[in-house]
């Protein structure tokens, strides 16, 4: 696994082993970026279910100026910290340890902040995409035109808009499906 584009293009993250961890495939990575843009230049990124970091690191190496990463498990966590580290983010990088299973958290240290892109891959079959999307719609920590792009697995259909997120595009990649949706503030 390596970082696809942007100033640490070619940069090989640290593995994992017997880890229940389904890492984003560098293609898509690739197609995802190619969708949404290179240049981050100044974005906030939220990784939900970081597992390896990928995205957010992606993501910083196109510009982006911080990523906050969130996963349940301890050893994703350490293997988010070892990565940043090898790509040299420490100080853009954020790792919190939280369970997304029943709430998006909004506390210490993430309330007030607002992000501009935000990546949702959850396990794949467990049906938590719509009640994901639903809370980042109303706990008021997306800016104006935020993109969340969702992994899903190919088979599970998404629903095309949920509270303020509306459904812009939608890919299949193999057993991988990428939606993305636009956030709509409302005045």
């Amino acid at each position: 696994m390596r970082i696809t584009g942007g100033e640490v293009k070619g940069r090989r993250l640290a593995s994992f082993r017997g880890m229940n961890i389904r890492p984003t495939a560098d293609r898509v990575r690739e197609a995802v970026f190619n969708i949404i843009g290179q240049d981050l230049a100044g974005l906030k990124v939220l990784d939900l279910f970081a597992g390896t970091g990928s995205m957010g690191l992606e993501s910083l190496s196109r510009g982006a100026r911080q990523a906050v990463f969130i996963d349940k498990s301890q050893q994703a966590i350490n293997l988010i910290k070892k990565n940043i580290e090898l790509c040299g983010y420490q100080t853009s990088g954020i790792t919190l340890k939280k369970s997304l299973d029943k709430v998006i958290p909004i506390s210490y240290p993430l309330s007030g902040e607002t992000f501009d892109l935000v990546f949702i891959d959850p396990p794949y079959r467990k049906n938590m995409v719509s009640f994901l999307l639903a809370e980042l719609s109303l706990c008021e920590m997306l800016s104006p035109e935020t993109l969340v792009v969702v992994e899903s697995f190919k088979t599970e259909i998404l629903p095309p808009s949920i509270e303020n997120l509306l459904m812009v595009m939608t890919r299949l990649y193999g057993d991988t499906r990428i939606s993305i949706y636009r956030f709509e503030a409302t005045q």
